[in-house]
């Protein structure tokens, strides 16, 4: 039987061990919370998971623990920041903030941020725009690190480049979080230290064989991710997640072509108000309607109704919220260190 725990808990118990690692109090419940929205969401390789690396990352002065984001370009709409590696979630909420308070007079607004520590699940910001009425697009990419190659080759070039959108309808929102690859980082390492397999060939070793083996990225010389839509039509996926290269490393002014040594990401985030264009019960007619007829769109006899994107963890967020927390197995394990060496209390929990 698993333990559950309650979200304020697990927010608070987050904070405090990013507060005694040396981040400010605002900072490290910003960061504890989107962590959390993470695993309530379902989202388990990109939630408190992420917890033990950025606290030594904050340990080794990879992640900035003071100072505010450089303004390099802002025309209103549009801005650039340079964050200088500060703690990821913390930025893009204060991006997004940004862009809450200048959107309905510009009708969009993008913010792309260089040089910003890693930023955790992308999903985990959406539903705070599509509350408010608005669509929210965020990529992002880290020049630092390459898992993935391009279609027909051999030698990593880039990551699994996520896409996340969200847009309301007449009901739930419509909430998307896609890599540009077949899985991600976070997947393949869970997989490969479980010493299971992937559920399909999703990555190629180093002779470009492709295989359900995560093991062959962690070899001499390291086999690869596919991009999305694997041998046959990674051509689709290589092609977006050039596009996510664009539209972070490139519009921000640095990259890869830059050689950065650390953990981090390049973020586009854009907030779009439905009211300046055709109007926003217009479009959540729209959206709405698409909604209803995929839902009642036919499905093969015994099969489950059409899932829009983001219902699942939608209703995987309201069953948490409502009975509490349930972390993968080996979170709480993993973050028992962290809370001995600084003496803060491990969430209580109570049984399912």
């Amino acid at each position: 039987m698993n333990d559950l725990f309650q979200v304020a808990d697990l927010v608070a118990f987050g904070r405090q061990l990013l507060e005694a690692a040396g981040l400010g109090r605002e900072r490290a419940q910003s960061v504890a919370e989107i962590l959390v929205e993470g695993d309530l969401l379902g989202h388990t390789t990109h939630g408190l998971q992420l917890l033990p690396p950025y606290l030594t990352s904050l340990e080794a002065d990879c992640m900035a623990k003071d100072g505010d984001p450089e303004v390099i370009a802002d025309r209103g709409g549009n801005v650039t920041w340079d964050a200088g590696y500060l703690p990821g979630p913390w930025v893009v909420s204060e991006a997004r903030r940004l862009a809450v308070s200048r959107v309905e007079r510009h009708g969009v607004v993008t913010v792309v941020i260089r040089r910003c520590h890693h930023i955790g699940c992308l999903q985990a910001y959406l539903k705070a725009a599509t509350d408010l009425g608005y669509v929210m697009l965020l990529y992002s990419s880290d020049p630092s690190v390459a898992s993935v190659a391009p279609h027909g080759g051999l030698q990593a070039l880039y990551t699994p480049n996520p896409l996340a959108a969200g847009f309301p309808t007449q009901g739930d929102p419509i909430l998307l979080d896609i890599s540009m690859s077949t899985t991600t980082n976070g997947l393949t390492l869970r997989t490969h230290q479980e010493g299971r397999s992937l559920p399909g060939p999703w990555v190629k070793d180093a002779k470009g064989l492709p295989t359900a083996d995560a093991g062959v990225l962690f070899k001499e010389p390291p086999g690869t991710i596919y991009p999305l839509g694997g041998a046959d039509l990674g051509h689709k996926g290589f092609g977006l997640g050039i596009l996510v290269e664009a539209l972070t490393s490139a519009l921000g002014g640095y990259g890869r072509a830059d050689t950065p040594n650390r953990w981090g990401s390049a973020v586009m985030m854009q907030l779009i108000d439905p009211e300046a264009f055709g109007g926003r019960s217009a479009f959540v007619r729209e959206t709405g309607w698409f909604a209803s007829a995929a839902r009642a769109n036919p499905v093969p006899e015994g099969a489950d109704r059409v899932r829009l994107p983001g219902e699942r963890a939608l209703r995987c967020r309201e069953d948490q919220l409502a009975n509490g927390v349930t972390l993968y197995s080996g979170i709480l394990e993993g973050l028992k260190p962290w809370a001995e060496r600084f003496k803060v209390e491990l969430p209580p929990p109570r049984r399912a």
